[in-house]
């Protein structure tokens, strides 16, 4: 029976286990396949997508912390045309698992045309609607720390699609619980959350920034704690699933998640440092559940509420859990 214990229904689609890959951290989902099938995911988020080619953010763009990493990248991708053309084709040679597209705009009009585009696209079958990535000068961050510009890009973009569509949320807010209940109200399927926060590092020779960009966003263990709570606080306020990640680098962390109110996880930062640690945390979360005589993971998401997330499982109606 431990082959079901991860079997998770999310949204409609079947994975055979609850663990994305994060965006940008496992690129288009081919560069790993020298080290593990990457198949062996529950589903694979893209790196972000925009309608245009973008370069990316000047150089240096990644700075190592203490307890993550600070990067500047700046949606770098090739664009819709050619990531259609050239890249979709070489990911189904590989990827059989489920493909969730990164979306991104400078303005609301930019989502909503790449929005349809995807939408057309059989072969991805979620969208992951990125209004927070602090990294970029424009759009980005500045539609997910705004209530009222959550509001109207998550609508427009609920207009033109039948995907499920998760709405990427930004820890740089004051109050994530009001946008998360934005993003609920507008129709979006799903919360991933959290994405970056805003960081620096100075090199005390050059007394400079170290990035490029100045400003970086950090990823890795540091974040851990504010994700918790962050997730802890919106699975307790919304009824649809959350997507949880931030600093999940051992199977110990990926638990957390699950109790805090996550009902699936994303693994990014962590493949730096260990390409094969979804391997890792997905046969320790197999042996969890056989030791906690579970039948499935997602009988503790939300345990950690002070209902034992009984509520919040409750509410997500339409979400099969197990």
């Amino acid at each position: 029976m431990d082959e079901n214990r991860l079997e998770t229904d999310f949204l409609g689609i079947k994975l055979d286990n609850p663990l994305f890959t994060g965006s940008g951290c496992f690129s288009f989902g081919l560069e790993y396949k020298d080290y593990f099938d990457p198949n062996e995911m529950g589903a694979i988020v893209l790196k972000g997508l925009t309608m245009e080619m973008r370069p990316g953010n000047s150089v240096p763009r990644i700075s190592e912390t203490p307890a993550g990493i600070l990067n500047s990248v700046g949606l770098e991708n090739p664009g819709i045309d050619y990531f259609e053309e050239v890249t979709l084709p070489k990911i189904k040679k590989i990827i059989k698992v489920p493909i969730v597209a990164n979306i991104n705009g400078k303005i609301v009009e930019e989502y909503v045309e790449i929005a349809k585009r995807i939408d057309n696209i059989s072969e991805i079958e979620m969208i992951e609607l990125n209004i927070s990535c602090p990294n970029v000068k424009d759009g980005g961050m500045a539609f997910g720390a705004n209530p009222e510009m959550t509001r109207i890009v998550t609508k427009e973009v609920r207009k033109v699609t039948k995907k499920p569509l998760m709405v990427k949320l930004s820890p740089n807010v004051t109050n994530i619980v009001e946008i998360a209940k934005i993003v609920e109200e507008e129709k979006a399927d799903a919360i991933s959350m959290i994405n970056t926060l805003l960081g620096m590092s100075i090199d005390i020779n050059t007394k400079k920034p170290v990035l490029g960009n100045i400003y970086g966003a950090l990823s890795g263990p540091a974040i851990k704690p504010i994700a918790l709570r962050m997730i802890h606080q919106v699975s307790q306020a919304v009824s649809i699933p959350i997507l949880g990640m931030g600093g999940i680098f051992n199977v110990e962390d990926a638990i957390e998640f699950f109790l805090a109110g996550a009902s699936v996880i994303s693994i990014g930062t962590a493949f730096f440092s260990d390409p094969l640690i979804a391997l890792e945390i997905k046969n320790g979360l197999k042996k969890y559940c056989k030791d906690n005589n579970l039948n499935n993971i997602s009988q503790i998401v939300g345990y950690a509420h002070n209902d034992d997330g009984v509520s919040y499982r409750n509410r997500m109606e339409g979400i099969k859990l197990w």
